[in-house]
């Protein structure tokens, strides 16, 4: 398996994009249920396979990320062979991103001496989606890219 296997919430969203999987492969409801009760492993396989289809195509399309801890908040835009991040850092240690307030005061705080805010640019050592879903497994999440391209734009000003 190249991803993770979809959790069971996840693959209850996507009950019917799993039907019409399973239809590509000439497997109705009746022969599913006899393959899970007589071959869990191709089961198993099967639904491996799947949840790594649903992973390649979330992660092809993938163009931002955010990850938010306590003190820090990065922002990531994906590009086909490199990935840009702006992070932002608060130097008032009692700041918690993860809060209401914490968003707040940085929205106030944003362009003083109390954010540290660095930008940088890698080059993907792995294959490009592969990447992604590291730093997805590591907490951050898909984003519309909003924050991404607001301070972007600030800086670029």
């Amino acid at each position: 398996m190249k991803y993770a296997r979809l959790t069971k919430e996840q693959f209850e969203e996507l009950t019917q994009e799993f039907t019409n999987f399973l239809a590509t492969q000439a497997i109705d409801k009746a022969e599913w249920d006899k393959i899970k009760s007589e071959k869990p492993e191709v089961a198993e396989q099967e639904l491996d396979v799947f949840s790594d289809l649903i992973w390649e195509g979330v992660l092809t399309k993938a163009t931002y990320l955010e990850f938010f801890s306590k003190n820090h908040i990065f922002l990531f835009h994906c590009f086909d062979t490199h990935i840009k991040s702006i992070v932002l850092k608060s130097l008032v240690p009692e700041i918690d991103f993860l809060s209401k307030d914490g968003l707040h005061w940085l929205s106030d705080n944003m362009f003083t001496d109390t954010i540290e805010m660095k930008v940088g640019k890698k080059e993907f050592t792995e294959e490009r989606n592969f990447s992604i879903f590291q730093l997805i497994q590591q907490g951050s999440f898909l984003s519309d890219g909003q924050l991404y391209n607001q301070i972007n734009s600030i800086l670029e000003a």
